[in-house]
């Protein structure tokens, strides 16, 4: 059966017997925290499981005592994926994880386990996929009934409590009770249905067949083109940023760096036609653009929210990741680079101050988001009601010129009732409109900014997640890095070594392997392959910012044990986990950027410099080996989702004279 006919035949099955879930997907809530018994919970560090460690629901960490238990008793597994920013994470935890009569069904027929995604991606992962090919999308909290062996049977995203609270969605009560009933009464069909979710999962981690793989064509330039092609197409031509589309105008709009580093490589590419390199830079430049002239940029605080809810930039979800940061950094300094586009250097100068002064833990590293809500309350930290704002503009000398430049002084943006500063273009539009330079007008608004920073700093903050994970700070030591040399900002490169010497002191085990997060005090599980390669990334990254060679050897030593443990041999490429790493029902492969680059793409990137930076030590011939079977093994995405692979396309494009004749 394929995958599209087992998504329906589930989907028909499912929805006879009465369940359905709302796919909403929001993010950032502030935590609970009340006096109440613990579960086992309490023990975790994750601050995302320790909001949970007072439910009545008795939770469960990942692990084999878990699932022991549930073959043991014979009962199904109730999964429970999310993470500290989520805004619908909080809320099915107030409605129904607190809810007394909840937990105790869950409690007397169920194993419940709580997994933080950000901590567990490979669990996240697999679960993710089953979701979304029972329902078609995904997100969290994602919601997924297991077997005792960890067979995914059914599953979905946020739940109302019951039935009738929010509109015509299915109530988590009476779906637990359904499959509950389901599983007493039907537990063969219920097995089945598990098997041929999972057998779709292992089927879509094999992109070919065997016949497929042996017919695979050489290694294509025209592949990188296609990645363009398939950006121009996605691209939004007023307004900047990738997925808009006429019949689905609400959709988000995110980021993406990895496909504005993809751009800025083409833009400066040799030998590619110049009507191409213009191309790339328009898409470039217009979306740096939309998203500074909107509220997606803090034009206060410095640093930029998660997404957009709107095509326009304008209305951002106001969760800060430490990932978007990082990689929006180093993609302003860059681009300041390309274009000597002051506000861009502006920006990376802010998004890097933004994290040094906020997210920087004690000893060096740094922390992993800040929620979108305070007091309960999403945006309440960065909006401002207008009361605010007059009293602003009575003690603030200038204050008109601020309101003016960043629409303060149009109707709110935000509810119908807030306003968040935006500048609606770029401030060097603005200054040529009133006859200022850029640095003129930069200055003019500096005491404004300053005193609302001021203002808003009484403010309850957002909770911080203060998770320190060795992937994302990889992320943000390049950010950093690069940000520093191509700035001139030595402070920069200084925290980002400060980064690096924390990830190496506090983030290595016993065996000189890394671990993946930190957190209250204590370092712990394995390292994934975004461990790995954005480790190394940052590292190569300081090298070039510092010429030290203990950077480049340090680099190197990681890079080799990240050969060493997520190799495929037999089909090449890279898996998620390591070799030794706990069983789960499928081992991942994951080679697409999302918000998060891909592992694999970072990996390529890495090899490509480690071949340029180590041609004297006789390595490069395994790295260049290992580039050009990789790159193979992306060929399906090659030709079926070229988009879906902008990090690794950037590095096909290095290697055009590395290819087979």
């Amino acid at each position: 059966m394929n995958s599209s006919r087992l998504c329906l035949s589930l989907l028909l099955c499912l929805i006879s017997l009465g369940w359905c879930s709302p796919l909403e997907r929001i993010f950032a809530e502030e935590p609970t925290q009340p006096a109440r018994p613990t579960n086992r919970l309490a023990a975790e560090s994750s601050p995302y499981l320790l909001q949970h460690a007072h439910n009545p629901v008795d939770w469960y960490p990942w692990g084999d005592e878990a699932f022991a238990k549930a073959k043991r008793e014979n009962k199904m597994v109730f999964l429970s994926v999310g993470y500290a920013a989520c805004h619908w994470c909080h809320v099915m935890e107030r409605e129904t994880f607190e809810d007394a009569e909840i937990a105790a069904f869950l409690n007397e027929h169920f194993v419940c386990i709580k997994v933080d995604r950000e901590e567990r991606p490979d669990v996240d992962q697999i679960y993710m996929t089953a979701v979304q090919m029972i329902s078609g999308s995904g997100g969290w909290p994602m919601s997924v009934f297991l077997l005792p062996d960890a067979k995914p049977f059914w599953g979905g995203t946020y739940f109302p409590a019951r039935t009738g609270d929010r509109g015509q969605a299915t109530g988590f009560l009476s779906i637990i009770r359904q499959i509950n009933e389901a599983w007493k009464s039907q537990p063969d069909t219920v097995s089945k249905q598990a098997e041929h979710v999972t057998s779709a999962i292992q089927a879509q981690q094999a992109l070919e067949s065997k016949e497929e793989r042996s017919k695979r064509p050489a290694l294509q330039p025209s592949w990188v083109d296609a990645v363009a092609r398939e950006l121009a197409r996605q691209f939004d031509e007023d307004h900047g940023g990738f997925g808009y589309s006429e019949t689905n105008p609400n959709q988000p709009k995110f980021p993406e760096p990895s496909n504005l580093i993809y751009l800025l490589h083409r833009a400066k590419q040799q030998g590619l036609d110049e009507v191409e390199r213009e191309r790339a830079r328009t898409m470039l430049t217009a979306t740096l653009d939309g998203m500074i002239a909107g509220a997606m940029f803090d034009h206060i605080g410095g640093g930029f929210h998660r997404y957009s809810v709107d095509r326009y930039w304008m209305i951002p979800h106001f969760e800060k990741m430490l990932y978007d940061n990082a990689q929006l950094a180093s993609v302003f300094a860059q681009a300041y680079q390309l274009t000597e586009n002051p506000e861009y250097r502006l920006i990376a100068e802010r998004t890097c101050q933004f994290v040094i002064d906020e997210l920087t833990a004690p000893g060096g590293g740094f922390y992993s988001s800040l929620d979108a809500d305070s007091e309960g309350v999403e945006g309440k930290f960065y909006r401002w009601t207008k009361e605010e704002l007059d009293e602003a503009a009575n003690e603030i000398d200038g204050y008109a010129t601020f309101a003016k430049t960043y629409r303060l002084d149009q109707p709110p943006t935000f509810e119908e009732e807030f306003f968040v500063p935006h500048p609606g273009k770029p401030l060097a539009e603005i200054a040529g409109e009133t006859g200022k330079t850029f640095p003129e007008l930069v200055a003019s608004l500096e005491a404004s900014r300053k005193r609302l920073l001021e203002v808003r700093a009484k403010r309850k903050r957002p909770p911080t997640d203060t998770k320190i994970l060795t992937a994302w700070n990889g992320l943000m030591i390049a950010g950093l890095a690069d940000a520093g040399r191509l700035l001139d900002r030595p402070d920069f490169i200084d925290a980002a070594i400060a980064s690096a010497d924390f990830i190496q002191s506090n983030l290595v085990d016993e065996n000189g392997r890394l671990l993946r997060t930190h957190a209250g005090g204590a370092a712990k599980l394995n390292g994934y392959i975004d461990d790995y390669a954005f480790y190394v990334s940052g590292l190569l990254a300081l090298y070039q910012a510092t010429e030290n060679p203990k950077w480049l050897a340090a680099a190197e030593q990681w890079n080799d044990k990240l050969l060493e443990l997520f190799w495929d041999e037999a089909d090449h490429g890279f898996f998620f986990t390591t070799h030794d790493h706990p069983t789960l029902i499928v081992r991942v492969k994951d080679s697409v950027d999302s918000a998060v680059p891909s592992g694999v793409g970072v990996t390529l990137q890495n090899l490509a410099d480690l071949v340029r930076l180590t041609e004297d030590k006789g390595k490069p011939k395994l790295y260049v080996e290992r580039i050009l079977q990789t790159l193979s093994s992306l060929t399906p995405y090659f030709q079926r989702a070229p988009a879906s692979v902008p990090r690794a396309a950037t590095v096909l494009a290095q290697s055009t004279s590395a290819f087979p004749g």
